[in-house]
């Protein structure tokens, strides 16, 4: 099975939740305490032990913030 790990370029994301919608296994939310300099509230997750690695929320994301990295269990 394979794992993913999520990092986020904060400064970049404009919180247009695309990536929200994108992935299969639920762990992404547009998180309302936490802001980057330009105003937008971020992308956080909700547990990454269960991020499955398929990159669909990279795939999507219109300002490429998102990078994914896999490792095989």
């Amino acid at each position: 099975m394979k794992k993913g790990s999520l990092t986020f370029s904060n400064e970049e994301c404009k919180g247009c939740q695309l990536c929200i919608s994108a992935c299969p296994v639920d762990i992404l939310y547009l998180d309302k305490e936490r802001m980057n300099k330009k105003g937008y509230h971020l992308i956080s997750v909700t547990d990454m032990d269960k991020c499955i690695g398929c990159a669909n929320c990279a795939i999507i994301c219109p300002d490429s913030v998102i990078k994914v990295e896999v490792e095989q269990r």
